[in-house]
């Protein structure tokens, strides 16, 4: 086991140069900042840009299918495999318990369940409120018609409760998977690893925040919620960036540490099971089987379909890279 986990010295001692490292992570905050402030405001902006177009829904709608096959990228094949690959280490996994149990799998499935715990909740109260709010207006009208349209009113509120609610569960899963990456990229003083992420990372991180721009483009936030919420997923990797590097210089805790591998194994299988949760059942469920417009327009839902294909395409290449 020993021999696995030898290093080649040469190499190691040619890639480590903390200034040098220091100085290009210095230069991809910034660089990683604007592709994230830009990945994620495009959809927004094109949404409120295009809100009055006849076409805007079908548009939105495309948006939100191209953002699902993103997310859900990003969660089998970047995000997962990656928890698995810090939990394999040999470092790691020739320990106990670590040895004994797959434990990425089991994380990543308690993610999804906690997922779906938290929709389940979040929906069952927002059919009490909207019930407990319509009730009183319901019982004062009269005819079928009247009884039918508040209805319809109830459901188009409860949907949009549950959208907003969609958005926001799907940052947090975002946003632990851009911490994760940035605190380890901080720490990290090998240059053979930090060049090549540098770029790839900002390419990430445009195809991740276009998937979560669709999503909250969707859910309809007013200006004040949709800014913060921008705002949180442009600064997030950057912080994790600094956050990392000052965990390094005040305690020299190398990425490459145990403790840290086992951080990163278990914090990556959470948010990968979220993930996982919301492309499949709150996005892509959501809009192939319960969505009215894409059930009576086979064109839109071929287009849909393709849109869902080139976002899982897109940012599965990237794991060429990063």
């Amino acid at each position: 086991m020993a021999d696995a986990c030898a290093l080649d010295p040469t190499r190691t001692l040619a890639c480590r140069n903390t200034p040098e490292a220091t100085h290009l992570k210095l230069i991809s905050t910034a660089l990683i900042f604007f592709t994230s402030a830009v990945g994620i405001s495009s959809p927004v902006f094109l949404a409120r840009l295009f809100r009055k177009s006849p076409a805007y829904a079908h548009t939105l709608l495309l948006i939100k299918c191209y953002a699902a096959g993103v997310i859900l990228s990003t969660s089998l094949v970047h995000v997962l495999p990656e928890a698995f690959a810090a939990l394999a280490d040999c470092r790691v996994a020739s320990r106990r318990p670590w040895r004994d149990f797959p434990f990425s799998g089991f994380v990543s499935m308690t993610g999804a369940l906690v997922a779906l715990l938290v929709d389940v909740a979040a929906t069952s109260s927002s059919h009490a409120q909207q019930h407990a709010q319509y009730a009183p207006i319901e019982e004062g009208k009269k005819g079928g018609c009247a009884r039918e349209g508040g209805a319809d009113e109830e459901v188009e509120e409860v949907a949009r409760i549950k959208q907003r609610l969609v958005a926001k569960v799907l940052e947090v899963g975002i946003v632990f998977h851009s911490v994760i990456i940035g605190v380890t990229m901080g720490m990290s003083q090998n240059l053979c690893t930090i060049r090549p992420l540098v770029a790839a990372l900002s390419f990430h991180q445009i195809f991740e925040g276009m998937g979560l721009g669709g999503c909250i483009a969707q859910a309809g936030f007013n200006l004040g919620t949709t800014a913060s919420m921008c705002a949180m997923f442009s600064v997030t990797t950057p912080m994790g960036i600094f956050l990392g590097m000052l965990i390094f210089y005040l305690t020299g805790y190398d990425d490459s540490n145990v403790n840290a591998l086992i951080s990163e194994g278990l914090l990556g299988s959470l948010s990968s099971g979220i993930l996982i949760y919301m492309a499949l059942v709150d996005l892509i469920a959501a809009d192939f089987f319960h969505n009215k417009a894409m059930s009576s327009k086979p064109w839109l839902k071929k287009a849909s379909y393709t849109a869902l294909v080139l976002g899982s395409v897109s940012m599965s290449v990237l794991a060429l890279w990063a």
